[in-house]
């Protein structure tokens, strides 16, 4: 099964929120925070295995710039300075998809750490 296209790609700056529709009719709102510590770049996945970067700090951050990245992806500019993060429309169904569950694991993650947000 392929993953579906977006159709309406919306960046609500007074909420920082990012809302993208499929066209299998799904519609998500990725707060820019949730994207910002989900980015794909190696400077928050790492160059290899466990050589994840927890991201703090990161909750008023907002999308500064959104570039389309030919038909697949989309390469947005955060307020914090990040810009290397290319988000394949896979990615970001997966990311809306498993919102819940991924936020809750951020947040575990952030505690484990001691931090708060």
């Amino acid at each position: 099964m392929s993953t579906p296209n977006p159709t309406d790609i919306t960046l609500h700056q007074a909420t920082r929120i990012l809302e993208v529709a499929f066209d299998d009719g799904s519609r998500f709102e990725l707060p820019c925070e949730y994207l910002r510590v989900y980015s794909p770049s190696a400077e928050v996945r790492g160059h290899g295995p466990d050589q994840e970067v927890l991201q703090v700090g990161k909750q008023d951050v907002t999308i500064t710039a959104l570039e389309p990245v030919g038909h697949y992806a989309i390469k947005p500019t955060f307020s914090d300075g990040h810009d290397s993060g290319i988000y394949p429309f896979e990615m970001l169904y997966n990311l809306g998809i498993h919102q819940k569950e991924l936020w809750g694991e951020y947040l575990r993650r952030l505690r484990e750490a001691g931090y708060e947000r």
